[in-house]
C-alpha cells in the first residue's frame, strides 16, 4: 500500500511475481480433526441418535432376510425329496408365507433405510451451513495482518472446497460406517445360530482384512493430507493470476506463471494419484481376503449338509452372510478415503477457525458516539512486530475541520498511521484520541462508523453502480446517492454507462475504468457524510482534468469535517491547515505549504523534484 512501511506482519512464502509461490504446511493431527468434526457436530447429538437406531434397525430386517429365506429353500428342497419318493408333495403355501415375510423384512429395512439418509442428509448441510456461516463471521473478527499475510485463495478453499469435502464425507462415511459395523455384528449373530464352526472358518478373514486395512489406510494418509493442501495452494495460485494478468503480460512472466503452477500441480497430481491409488487397493484386497473366506464356508458347508448337521436351505443363508460380512468391511474400505480427506478438509476449517482474532472491544466500551473531529497522537509508538519499531514519536493534534495532509516517501508510515486511527491495529506505546477518548475505549465499530474512508485501491463488488454508492449508507435514497455522485463528478459518466445507475459491474468491476471506479468510491464516502474523513491517495488514478473537478467537490465535502490526506501529488494538498512530513516513522517537519517552502527542507525538495518533473514531461 502507499505510505505503508516496509516492514510489515510476515507475508507467506510466494515466489516473483502474481501467481506464484505457495505456503507449505506442517502435516496436521488426522485424530485431533476427527475429535473437532465430532464435537462440532454436537449440537446434532441427538439427530445422530436417531439415525443411528433407524440404521441398525433396518440393518437388522435386512439382516434376518436370508435365513428366512433359507428356510424357505429348505422347505422347497424336502417337499422335492418327499415327492422323489412320493411320500408328499412341496409345501407352496408355507414357502409363499415365507416369501411374503422375507418381502415385507426387506421393504420394512429400505423404508428405515431411506429415512436414516434422510435425516443424515439433513444433519450436514445443516453442520456445512453453520461451517460457513461461522467462517463468515470469523473472517469478520479476524486482524487485519491476516489478511495481509495469506493468500486469498487459500481462504476460498477453506470456504469451498474443504466445507464441501467434509459435508460430503460426513453424510456418506458416517452412514456407511454405522450400516456396515450393525451388519458385521449382525451378520456373525445370524452365523452363529446357523453353524459356530462355519462361523470360525469366516471369521478367520477379519482381522486379516483389518491389519491389511491398516496398512493401506496409513501409507494413504499422508497423501490425502498433501493432496488437501495443495488444493489450497493451487486455488490461492489460480486466484493471484486472474487478478495480475496485466502485470504478468507486461513484464512477461507468463512461462514464469505457468511453471510455479506446473510445479504445483505436479505436486498436487502426485499426491492425488498416490492417495487414491493406495486407497483403491483396499476393495480388491478387501474381495480378494473374503473370497477365501467363501470358498471355506461352502467346503465346510457342504460337508455338513452331508452329515444332515444343517439343512441345504442353511448354506444358502450362510454364503448370503459370507457375502454380506465381506460387502461391509468392503464399503468400510472404500470409505475410508472420504475419511481421510474429510479429516484433511476438517483440519484446515477447523485450523482457520482457531487462528487469532481481533481483540474484543471492554464491556464498557464507548459505542455510541457524536464527535465533533479533535484527534490528537500522543508521541504514539508502533510495529507490526513488537519487537520491530516503525513508528518511534509521532504527535500531532489535530482541530475540528481542519484538512491534514500527511506527505513523505514511500515506506515512511503514513499509511500506517491511518490503519492506526481506523483501529485496525493498536498502539504499542502512547496513544490516539478523538475528543479526548482515547480510541482503545471506544467500540471498533461505533469508532469506525464516524470515519469514511477513500482508498487508493478501490473496493467495488458485483452489483449495481447505484448499491455501490450507497454502500456508504444502506438508508440513502435514490435521489441522495445521485447527489452524492454528482457532488463527486460521477453523475456524467454514468449516465453514458448502458443502464445507468442500474448498470451491473462484473466481479472486478473491469467493464468501467480505475478512474471511474475511484469516482464512485468518492462518491460513496460523501454519501455516508461522516466527521471524519481519510484520503489515501483519493485522485491517484484519474487524470489531471478530472482530478481538478474532484478536488472541488473534495473541497465542498471536507468543510466541517476533520481531514487526513494522504498524497503523493503535492500540488492536491496545497491548501491543507497541516501539512505533516514524514520518515521513518516520524514527523520531520510540519506546517503550511507556504511555510514550508520557505524553510527549504524535505517538503521542499519533493515539491520542487514533482515540479521539475511536470516541467521535463
Amino acid at each position: 500500500m502507499a505510505g505503508n512501511t516496509n516492514k510489515k506482519p510476515a507475508p507467506v512464502k510466494r515466489g516473483h511475481g502474481p501467481g506464484v509461490g505457495a505456503p507449505s504446511e506442517k502435516p496436521k493431527n488426522f485424530s485431533k480433526s476427527m475429535k473437532q468434526i465430532v464435537s462440532y457436530s454436537g449440537n446434532y447429538k441427538y439427530a445422530f441418535v436417531v439415525v443411528i437406531l433407524f440404521a441398525i434397525s433396518g440393518t437388522v430386517f435386512q439382516v434376518i432376510g436370508p435365513k428366512v429365506m433359507g428356510r424357505a429353500t429348505t422347505v422347497l428342497a424336502e417337499g422335492l425329496m418327499y415327492k422323489i419318493k412320493g411320500t408328499g408333495n412341496i409345501d407352496f403355501t408355507t414357502i409363499g408365507k415365507i416369501l411374503v415375510l422375507t418381502a415385507s423384512l426387506y421393504a420394512l429395512s429400505a423404508v428405515l433405510t431411506f429415512v436414516q439418509g434422510w435425516i443424515m442428509t439433513g444433519i450436514t448441510q445443516k453442520i456445512v451451513y453453520n461451517l460457513r456461516r461461522d467462517i463468515s463471521e470469523k473472517i469478520n473478527r479476524m486482524p487485519m495482518k491476516y489478511f495481509e499475510s495469506h493468500q486469498y485463495g487459500d481462504v476460498l478453499s477453506r470456504i469451498t472446497n474443504d466445507v464441501d469435502t467434509l459435508g460430503t464425507g460426513l453424510n456418506q462415511s458416517v452412514t456407511t460406517i454405522i450400516t456396515s459395523v450393525a451388519t458385521v455384528i449382525g451378520v456373525l449373530v445370524m452365523m452363529l445360530t446357523i453353524s459356530p464352526l462355519m462361523t470360525l472358518i469366516s471369521f478367520v478373514t477379519i482381522p486379516v482384512s483389518i491389519f491389511l486395512l491398516g496398512l493401506i489406510i496409513k501409507a494413504s494418509q499422508k497423501h490425502f493430507k498433501m493432496q488437501q493442501e495443495y488444493l489450497g495452494n493451487i486455488n490461492g495460485q489460480i486466484e493471484e493470476s486472474f487478478a495480475g494478468q496485466l502485470v504478468i503480460k507486461a513484464f512477461n512472466r507468463e512461462k514464469s506463471v505457468e511453471k510455479t503452477f506446473n510445479d504445483t500441480n505436479e505436486i498436487l497430481y502426485e499426491s492425488a494419484w498416490k492417495s487414491q491409488f493406495i486407497s483403491g487397493i483396499m476393495q480388491p484386497v478387501m474381495m480378494f481376503v473374503g473370497n477365501l473366506g467363501y470358498a471355506g464356508v461352502a467346503i465346510s458347508g457342504a460337508i455338513l449338509a452331508i452329515k444332515n448337521v444343517i439343512g441345504i436351505g442353511d448354506i444358502q443363508a450362510f454364503i448370503q452372510y459370507v457375502r454380506n460380512l465381506t460387502q461391509p468391511l468392503s464399503q468400510v474400505a472404500q470409505v475410508m478415503n472420504q475419511v481421510q480427506s474429510m479429516g484433511a478438509a476438517g483440519e484446515r476449517v477447523f485450523e482457520f477457525l482457531a487462528e487469532e482474532e481481533e481483540p474484543r472491544d471492554p464491556d464498557d466500551a464507548i459505542s455510541t458516539l457524536n464527535v465533533e473531529g479533535v484527534v490528537e497522537f500522543e508521541h504514539v509508538k508502533f510495529g507490526y512486530d513488537s519487537d520491530q519499531i516503525i513508528i518511534n514519536d509521532f504527535s500531532a493534534s489535530v482541530k475540528p475541520g481542519q484538512k491534514i495532509a500527511i506527505v513523505g516517501p514511500t515506506g515512511a508510515g503514513k499509511t500506517t498511521i491511518v490503519k492506526l486511527l481506523m483501529r485496525f491495529y493498536d498502539v504499542n506505546g502512547g496513544s490516539i484520541k478523538i475528543d479526548g477518548n482515547d480510541i482503545r475505549t471506544m467500540s471498533r465499530h461505533g469508532l469506525r462508523n464516524n470515519i469514511a474512508m477513500v482508498l487508493q485501491d478501490t473496493w467495488l463488488y458485483s452489483d449495481t453502480i447505484m448499491e455501490n454508492i450507497r454502500y456508504g449508507n444502506q438508508d440513502a435514497s435514490d435521489e441522495e446517492v445521485i447527489a452524492a455522485a454528482k457532488a463527486a463528478r460521477a453523475d456524467r459518466f454514468i449516465k453514458t454507462l448502458p443502464g445507468g445507475y442500474n448498470m451491473v459491474l462484473n466481479e472486478d468491476a473491469t467493464n468501467i475504468s480505475e478512474g471511474q471506479k475511484q469516482l464512485l468510491t468518492i462518491a460513496r464516502a460523501i454519501l455516508a457524510d461522516r466527521k471524519l474523513l481519510i484520503l489515501d491517495e483519493a485522485t491517484s488514478s484519474v487524470d489531471t482534468r478530472t482530478e481538478v473537478r474532484i478536488q472541488e467537490a473534495m473541497d465542498q465535502l471536507m468543510k466541517g469535517r476533520t481531514t487526513f490526506v494522504i498524497a503523493h501529488r503535492l500540488s492536491t494538498i496545497r491548501n491543507a491547515d497541516l501539512i505533516l512530513v514524514m520518515d521513518h516513522g516520524d514527523i520531520i517537519e510540519q506546517g503550511t505549504h507556504d511555510e514550508l517552502l520557505l524553510e527549504g527542507g524535505a517538503y521542499a525538495d519533493l515539491y520542487n523534484s514533482q515540479f521539475d518533473e511536470v516541467e521535463a514531461s
